[in-house]
Protein backbone atom coordinates (compact mmCIF):
# COMPACT_ATOMS: atom_id res chain seq x y z
CA UNK A 1 0.00 0.00 0.00
CA UNK A 2 1.36 3.17 -1.04
CA UNK A 3 1.26 6.29 1.91
CA UNK A 4 -0.64 9.39 1.41
CA UNK A 5 2.53 11.53 0.47
CA UNK A 6 3.58 8.99 -1.94
CA UNK A 7 -0.02 9.21 -3.75
CA UNK A 8 -0.10 13.02 -3.53
CA UNK A 9 3.44 13.04 -4.92
CA UNK A 10 2.23 10.17 -7.64
CA UNK A 11 -0.51 12.51 -8.42
CA UNK A 12 1.74 15.97 -8.91
CA UNK A 13 4.58 13.76 -11.85
CA UNK A 14 7.01 13.44 -8.66
CA UNK A 15 7.58 10.18 -8.22
CA UNK A 16 10.84 8.91 -6.06
CA UNK A 17 12.34 5.80 -7.33
CA UNK A 18 11.69 3.11 -4.32
CA UNK A 19 13.63 0.14 -4.91
CA UNK A 20 11.82 -2.90 -4.34
CA UNK A 21 8.51 -1.33 -4.97
CA UNK A 22 6.16 -1.01 -8.14
CA UNK A 23 7.28 1.38 -10.83
CA UNK A 24 4.48 4.33 -11.02
CA UNK A 25 4.26 5.59 -14.20
CA UNK A 26 2.74 8.82 -15.08
CA UNK A 27 0.94 10.02 -18.14
CA UNK A 28 -0.29 13.99 -18.43
CA UNK A 29 -3.14 14.70 -20.19
CA UNK A 30 -4.33 18.12 -20.85
CA UNK A 31 -6.79 18.38 -17.70
CA UNK A 32 -6.08 15.78 -15.26
CA UNK A 33 -3.46 12.75 -14.56
CA UNK A 34 -4.09 8.98 -15.05
CA UNK A 35 -1.26 7.02 -13.02
CA UNK A 36 -0.73 3.18 -13.70
CA UNK A 37 1.10 0.83 -11.75
CA UNK A 38 3.05 -1.97 -13.57
CA UNK A 39 5.41 -4.88 -11.90
CA UNK A 40 8.79 -4.28 -11.84
CA UNK A 41 11.78 -6.46 -10.84
CA UNK A 42 13.52 -5.64 -7.82
CA UNK A 43 16.12 -3.07 -8.34
CA UNK A 44 19.84 -4.67 -8.02
CA UNK A 45 21.06 -1.32 -6.52
CA UNK A 46 20.26 1.22 -3.38
CA UNK A 47 20.57 4.59 -3.64
CA UNK A 48 22.87 6.07 -0.89
CA UNK A 49 22.03 9.84 0.88
CA UNK A 50 25.17 11.04 -1.28
CA UNK A 51 22.84 10.00 -4.59
CA UNK A 52 25.71 7.23 -5.14
CA UNK A 53 24.61 3.34 -6.59
CA UNK A 54 25.56 0.87 -4.63
CA UNK A 55 25.15 -2.69 -5.19
CA UNK A 56 21.86 -4.05 -3.22
CA UNK A 57 22.74 -6.67 -0.48
CA UNK A 58 23.51 -10.18 -1.52
CA UNK A 59 23.66 -8.90 -5.23
CA UNK A 60 26.65 -9.87 -7.01
CA UNK A 61 27.29 -7.67 -10.18
CA UNK A 62 29.89 -9.26 -13.34
CA UNK A 63 32.80 -7.16 -13.09
CA UNK A 64 33.16 -4.77 -16.80
CA UNK A 65 34.77 -5.88 -19.93
CA UNK A 66 38.02 -4.59 -20.44
CA UNK A 67 38.78 -2.25 -23.16
CA UNK A 68 40.07 -4.02 -26.55
CA UNK A 69 43.48 -3.75 -27.15
CA UNK A 70 44.65 -0.88 -30.16
CA UNK A 71 45.03 -2.66 -33.50
CA UNK A 72 49.06 -2.76 -34.39
CA UNK A 73 48.34 -1.21 -37.43
CA UNK A 74 45.63 1.37 -38.60
CA UNK A 75 42.92 0.77 -41.50
CA UNK A 76 43.85 2.16 -44.73
CA UNK A 77 41.73 5.24 -44.13
CA UNK A 78 42.92 6.24 -40.76
CA UNK A 79 46.41 5.54 -41.96
CA UNK A 80 45.84 8.28 -44.59
CA UNK A 81 44.66 10.62 -42.17
CA UNK A 82 47.05 9.91 -39.68
CA UNK A 83 49.66 10.75 -43.10
CA UNK A 84 47.72 13.87 -43.51
CA UNK A 85 47.88 15.28 -39.78
CA UNK A 86 51.33 14.71 -39.85
CA UNK A 87 51.95 16.64 -43.04
CA UNK A 88 49.93 19.25 -41.68
CA UNK A 89 52.55 19.62 -38.28
CA UNK A 90 55.52 19.54 -41.19
CA UNK A 91 54.67 21.91 -43.45
CA UNK A 92 53.67 24.68 -40.32
CA UNK A 93 57.24 23.64 -38.47
CA UNK A 94 59.33 26.82 -38.48
CA UNK A 95 62.13 26.96 -41.21
CA UNK A 96 65.09 26.97 -38.35
CA UNK A 97 63.75 23.89 -36.62
CA UNK A 98 63.10 21.92 -40.19
CA UNK A 99 66.46 23.10 -40.87
CA UNK A 100 67.97 21.31 -37.90
CA UNK A 101 65.94 18.40 -37.88
CA UNK A 102 66.51 17.86 -41.65
CA UNK A 103 70.27 18.14 -40.44
CA UNK A 104 69.88 15.27 -37.82
CA UNK A 105 68.27 13.21 -40.65
CA UNK A 106 71.17 13.82 -42.84
CA UNK A 107 73.55 12.23 -39.85
CA UNK A 108 70.95 9.01 -39.47
CA UNK A 109 70.40 8.38 -42.93
CA UNK A 110 74.27 8.23 -43.86
CA UNK A 111 74.67 6.51 -40.49
CA UNK A 112 73.14 3.24 -42.04
CA UNK A 113 75.07 4.34 -45.28
CA UNK A 114 78.18 4.31 -43.22
CA UNK A 115 77.05 0.69 -41.60
CA UNK A 116 76.43 -0.85 -44.95
CA UNK A 117 79.39 0.19 -46.65
CA UNK A 118 81.52 -1.06 -44.17
CA UNK A 119 80.29 -4.20 -44.44
CA UNK A 120 80.13 -4.41 -47.64
CA UNK A 121 84.16 -4.13 -47.25
CA UNK A 122 84.65 -7.16 -45.37
CA UNK A 123 82.70 -9.04 -47.81
CA UNK A 124 84.73 -7.65 -50.34
CA UNK A 125 85.70 -11.79 -51.55
CA UNK A 126 82.05 -12.57 -51.20
CA UNK A 127 80.92 -9.32 -53.35
CA UNK A 128 83.55 -10.97 -56.60
CA UNK A 129 82.21 -14.51 -56.68
CA UNK A 130 78.17 -13.33 -55.51
CA UNK A 131 77.81 -9.77 -55.91
CA UNK A 132 73.97 -10.89 -55.18
CA UNK A 133 74.81 -11.33 -51.61
CA UNK A 134 76.70 -8.53 -50.36
CA UNK A 135 73.83 -6.42 -52.04
CA UNK A 136 71.34 -8.24 -49.37
CA UNK A 137 73.49 -7.70 -46.55
CA UNK A 138 73.65 -4.01 -47.49
CA UNK A 139 70.00 -3.84 -47.88
CA UNK A 140 69.67 -5.99 -44.62
CA UNK A 141 71.74 -2.95 -42.57
CA UNK A 142 70.83 0.09 -44.50
CA UNK A 143 67.28 0.32 -42.83
CA UNK A 144 68.79 0.77 -39.85
CA UNK A 145 69.35 4.62 -40.35
CA UNK A 146 65.61 5.12 -41.89
CA UNK A 147 64.62 3.68 -38.69
CA UNK A 148 66.46 6.29 -36.54
CA UNK A 149 64.63 8.83 -38.85
CA UNK A 150 61.27 7.91 -38.09
CA UNK A 151 61.26 6.69 -34.63
CA UNK A 152 63.80 10.11 -33.71
CA UNK A 153 61.02 12.37 -35.54
CA UNK A 154 63.47 14.03 -38.23
CA UNK A 155 62.99 15.73 -41.05
CA UNK A 156 63.81 13.59 -44.61
CA UNK A 157 63.48 15.13 -47.68
CA UNK A 158 62.18 11.85 -49.45
CA UNK A 159 59.39 11.42 -47.00
CA UNK A 160 58.22 14.54 -47.00
CA UNK A 161 56.95 14.82 -50.79
CA UNK A 162 54.95 12.35 -49.59
CA UNK A 163 53.47 13.47 -46.11
CA UNK A 164 53.33 17.62 -46.85
CA UNK A 165 52.14 17.06 -50.01
CA UNK A 166 48.97 14.72 -48.83
CA UNK A 167 48.36 17.64 -46.55
CA UNK A 168 48.13 20.08 -49.68
CA UNK A 169 45.84 17.77 -51.87
CA UNK A 170 43.86 17.53 -48.52
CA UNK A 171 43.55 21.75 -48.39
CA UNK A 172 45.11 21.58 -45.15
CA UNK A 173 48.70 23.21 -46.28
CA UNK A 174 49.40 25.54 -48.57
CA UNK A 175 52.27 25.21 -51.67
CA UNK A 176 54.08 27.59 -50.10
CA UNK A 177 54.64 25.70 -47.08
CA UNK A 178 55.39 22.43 -48.97
CA UNK A 179 58.14 24.32 -50.69
CA UNK A 180 59.86 25.80 -47.58
CA UNK A 181 59.71 21.81 -46.08
CA UNK A 182 61.03 20.62 -49.17
CA UNK A 183 63.80 23.07 -49.23
CA UNK A 184 65.15 23.59 -45.95
CA UNK A 185 64.53 19.65 -44.96
CA UNK A 186 66.72 19.03 -48.35
CA UNK A 187 69.41 21.24 -47.86
CA UNK A 188 69.49 20.33 -43.90
CA UNK A 189 70.22 16.47 -45.41
CA UNK A 190 72.94 17.89 -47.77
CA UNK A 191 74.41 19.34 -44.66
CA UNK A 192 74.15 16.31 -42.17
CA UNK A 193 75.59 13.52 -45.29
CA UNK A 194 78.72 16.83 -45.40
CA UNK A 195 78.88 16.72 -42.08
CA UNK A 196 78.99 12.67 -41.58
CA UNK A 197 81.19 12.24 -44.64
CA UNK A 198 83.59 14.45 -42.72
CA UNK A 199 83.51 12.48 -39.56
CA UNK A 200 83.94 9.12 -40.99
CA UNK A 201 86.94 10.75 -42.94
CA UNK A 202 88.42 11.75 -39.75
CA UNK A 203 88.04 8.26 -38.14
CA UNK A 204 90.31 6.50 -40.78
CA UNK A 205 88.07 3.43 -40.10
CA UNK A 206 87.09 3.82 -44.48
CA UNK A 207 90.63 4.78 -45.44
CA UNK A 208 91.89 0.96 -46.53
CA UNK A 209 88.32 0.16 -48.21
CA UNK A 210 87.87 0.43 -51.87
CA UNK A 211 84.24 0.26 -51.57
CA UNK A 212 83.10 3.81 -51.41
CA UNK A 213 85.34 5.07 -53.97
CA UNK A 214 83.87 1.74 -56.25
CA UNK A 215 80.59 3.08 -55.34
CA UNK A 216 80.93 6.62 -56.06
CA UNK A 217 82.03 5.89 -59.55
CA UNK A 218 79.52 3.29 -60.63
CA UNK A 219 77.00 5.65 -59.65
CA UNK A 220 77.62 8.86 -60.95
CA UNK A 221 78.45 7.02 -63.60
CA UNK A 222 74.57 6.12 -64.25
CA UNK A 223 72.98 8.10 -67.46
CA UNK A 224 71.03 11.10 -66.45
CA UNK A 225 67.71 9.39 -67.21
CA UNK A 226 67.86 6.28 -65.97
CA UNK A 227 69.00 7.90 -62.72
CA UNK A 228 66.25 10.24 -62.01
CA UNK A 229 63.81 6.70 -62.76
CA UNK A 230 65.78 4.90 -60.43
CA UNK A 231 65.18 7.73 -58.15
CA UNK A 232 61.58 7.62 -58.29
CA UNK A 233 60.91 4.14 -58.05
CA UNK A 234 63.21 4.24 -55.18
CA UNK A 235 61.23 7.02 -53.41
CA UNK A 236 58.01 4.94 -54.09
CA UNK A 237 59.50 2.07 -51.73
CA UNK A 238 60.83 4.85 -49.40
CA UNK A 239 57.37 6.87 -49.04
CA UNK A 240 55.68 3.15 -48.77
CA UNK A 241 58.36 2.76 -45.24
CA UNK A 242 57.17 5.91 -44.21
CA UNK A 243 53.45 5.43 -44.67
CA UNK A 244 53.48 1.83 -43.28
CA UNK A 245 55.53 2.97 -40.48
CA UNK A 246 53.37 4.95 -39.67
CA UNK A 247 50.49 3.26 -39.21
CA UNK A 248 52.00 0.82 -37.26
CA UNK A 249 51.20 1.61 -33.30
CA UNK A 250 54.10 -0.40 -31.78
CA UNK A 251 57.97 -0.13 -32.05
CA UNK A 252 58.26 -3.71 -33.51
CA UNK A 253 55.69 -3.23 -36.08
CA UNK A 254 57.61 0.39 -37.24
CA UNK A 255 60.68 -1.52 -37.41
CA UNK A 256 59.43 -4.33 -40.08
CA UNK A 257 57.61 -1.85 -41.93
CA UNK A 258 60.47 0.28 -42.47
CA UNK A 259 63.03 -2.42 -42.99
CA UNK A 260 61.60 -4.71 -45.84
CA UNK A 261 60.95 -1.37 -48.72
CA UNK A 262 64.15 0.00 -47.96
CA UNK A 263 66.23 -3.35 -48.14
CA UNK A 264 64.08 -3.75 -51.02
CA UNK A 265 65.33 -0.60 -52.92
CA UNK A 266 68.98 -1.85 -51.99
CA UNK A 267 69.09 -4.99 -53.20
CA UNK A 268 67.40 -3.86 -56.76
CA UNK A 269 70.00 -1.12 -57.42
CA UNK A 270 68.01 1.91 -56.56
CA UNK A 271 68.75 5.38 -55.77
CA UNK A 272 68.56 7.37 -52.86
CA UNK A 273 69.33 10.81 -53.76
CA UNK A 274 69.44 11.69 -49.74
CA UNK A 275 71.77 8.37 -49.25
CA UNK A 276 73.92 9.17 -52.41
CA UNK A 277 75.37 12.26 -51.11
CA UNK A 278 77.41 10.31 -48.68
CA UNK A 279 78.02 7.56 -51.07
CA UNK A 280 79.23 10.15 -54.04
CA UNK A 281 81.49 12.34 -52.03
Amino acid sequence: MMSQTCRQQVLLGRCPAIPCAPALTVRRWASHHVCRVASATPSTTQTSNNGSHAPAPGVVLAPEAPPPPPPGVLAPLAAYNNIVNLGVAKAAMPAWKTLIMGVMAGCYISFGGFLAITIAGMCAGLGVTNPVLTRLAMGALFPFGLLITLVCGAELYTGNTALVTAAVLEKKADVKDLAKNWIWSYVGNLIGSLLMVALVAASGLLAASPVPANMAVAKTAIPFGQAVVRGVLCNWLVCSAVWMASAATSLPGKMLAAYLPVMAFIALGLEHSVANICVCL
